[in-house]
């Protein structure tokens, strides 16, 4: 029996074709009063976006549950091209301090696509197939895909 190569087990993504220009995307995830509007599945929300965009800035994003239940997520910017492509990963928290525990590496791409839209790609990366796994279970397509959808809407805005 063959298994899947090591990244294909531990990698999730979502493909989009979003109706808005790469620039407009790119801004959503960029500004934090833009990141706030969309980043969440709906009902929850983001009190908090601190956004430090430079590679070796760190970000904070704060989810809140409808019951008041508060998600921190820290993470370092490994490599932005403006209005093409974001890296960031959750092994370091802030000024390069290793995560209790990393999970995952997120590259963003934004490419031009005909009519003025944007082919959008999320691929995240885990550490080990058990954390893509749980991942997934934990509604992975359905979250990010949510969150996806809320960014089209937003950046249709834009």
């Amino acid at each position: 029996m063959e298994t899947a190569p090591i990244a294909a087990q531990r990698e999730l993504v979502i493909n989009r074709r979003i109706n808005a220009p790469p620039a407009s995307v790119y801004r959503a995830w960029m500004q934090p009063e833009l990141l706030k509007q969309w980043f969440a599945p709906k009902p929850f929300t983001v009190p908090v976006a601190e956004l430090d965009v430079r590679v070796g800035g760190s970000a904070l994003i704060v989810m809140r549950s409808p019951e008041g239940m508060e998600m921190p997520n820290r993470g370092v910017y490994l490599e932005i091209v403006p209005n093409e492509k974001i890296v960031f990963t959750d092994a370091y928290t802030k000024a390069w301090e290793p995560s209790n525990h990393p999970f995952m590496t997120v590259t963003l791409t934004f490419e031009p696509a005909a009519g003025g839209a944007t082919n959008y790609t999320a691929r995240v990366a885990h550490w080990t197939a058990a954390d893509c796994a749980k991942h997934e279970q934990m509604g992975f397509h359905q979250g990010w895909g949510q969150c996806t959808d809320q960014l089209a809407v937003l950046a249709a805005t834009l």
